[in-house]
């Protein structure tokens, strides 16, 4: 019949899915390996979510969750698919987490889930990463949850909320509850979070904090980083530097982070801390993982998922530079060493959230890289 035939193309589609996932996998895992050696991804990454995927019970649920969807979705739910598996295999299985690896959620101390943002009204929970679409999100989050109103009365769009409003005590943070009711919404609510390439997010976090003018950063960061290792004495004022041009350059902003004595202190700024560390995915299974790489897509599905996108749009946001260009550009005169350094410090949210290096970015400098210069 025609519905048969129907559900025999449905189901072909879901089997190409499989495949696709299964490909894509293990390109990222045969693309990790001629890069940094077989180690801890060998058996824990990519390999071990091909594995899972050719049981027929993880397949079986997979194709009976597909059974009725669009092609369209079949390809938004295979990525979340891919995703999920991913962070939960590495989460499960490997040793090379360390101390990150705790048995439960109890074992982060309160203030250490500080990112969470709580919607009650529709059992929403956000876990913002800064430099990752955060600010838009919060607002959302803001608007969903009526948690700011105008003479009592809450905003009717997201994008009419005060930007200086936005980070402040309008949102509702989730640590603010008791760890008790913490713990059941987390076992209740919707869970999502947005990740970002790790090396583009500290490209962007320096050109927020430090090309632009901003008292805070200039007093707290960049004065002592240019007396460090410029061995001058900046400005006394963030509106002279700004105006002189004076500012700690990209390079010297890396040798700052790789010379940082504790990649895991709570003094690591979180507009460049580890995103596993602000987001803790190894004792919080989120139900969406976005990426800023395809935010366009993947918040019109999560908005979708969360059953608002009837109520709120996400603005769409112009393609940028590839990942790639942006990080031979700003990394051509970081010397090797501070790139395998620095690779060491976000090597987790590299593995977790299925992101790669470009070719030949972690092989030997050239003389021409081995001597810095801070101009």
């Amino acid at each position: 019949t025609n519905t048969d035939w129907l559900s025999e193309v449905k189901m072909g589609r879901i089997s190409l899915l499989l495949f696709r996932i299964r490909y894509a996998l293990q390109s990222h895992q045969d693309q990790f390996e001629s890069t940094y050696g077989t180690y801890s991804l060998e058996t824990t990454g990519p390999a071990a979510l091909n594995k899972d995927l050719e049981t027929k019970e993880s397949e079986d649920a997979f194709v009976r969750s597909m059974r009725h969807a669009s092609p369209k979705v079949l390809d938004l739910q295979y990525t979340q698919y891919a995703r999920k598996k991913l962070i939960h295999n590495l989460c499960s299985r490997s040793a090379s987490l360390g101390f990150l690896k705790r048995a439960t959620l109890n074992d982060i101390p309160h203030d250490q889930l500080s990112n969470l943002i709580v919607d009650d009204r529709h059992g929403i929970i956000y876990c913002y990463i800064p430099k990752v679409a955060c600010t838009e999100w919060k607002s959302i989050m803001i608007f969903l949850s009526e948690s700011l109103k105008v003479n009592g009365v809450p905003y009717k769009n997201h994008s009419d909320i005060p930007r200086d409003q936005i980070h402040g005590n309008s949102v509702v943070y989730l640590n603010r509850s008791h760890r008790n009711v913490m713990n059941k919404k987390i076992k209740k609510y919707k869970k999502f979070l947005f990740v970002r390439h790790p090396f583009v997010r500290l490209i962007s976090a320096y050109r927020d904090k430090f090309e632009k003018k901003n008292d805070y950063f200039y007093n707290y960061l960049a004065v002592p980083i240019m007396k460090r290792y410029r061995k001058i004495s900046p400005p006394a004022s963030a509106e002279r530097a700004h105006a002189a041009g004076i500012r700690p350059t990209f390079s010297e902003f890396i040798h700052y982070i790789v010379d940082l004595p504790d990649y895991y202190s709570l003094a690591f700024q979180e507009h460049w801390r580890q995103m596993y560390y602000l987001c803790h995915p190894c004792q919080i299974e989120y139900d969406f993982v976005g990426k800023m790489e395809t935010m366009n897509e993947d918040a019109q599905h999560l908005l979708h998922f969360l059953k608002v996108d009837h109520i709120i749009q996400f603005p769409q946001s112009p393609s940028n530079r590839t990942e790639e260009s942006w990080i031979n550009d700003w990394f051509t005169k970081i010397p090797f060493e501070w790139r395998r350094k620095l690779y060491e410090i976000y090597e987790l949210d590299f593995k977790l959230f299925g992101y790669s290096l470009p070719e030949n970015f972690l092989e030997n400098a050239s003389p021409a890289q081995s001597v810095i210069s801070y101009t």
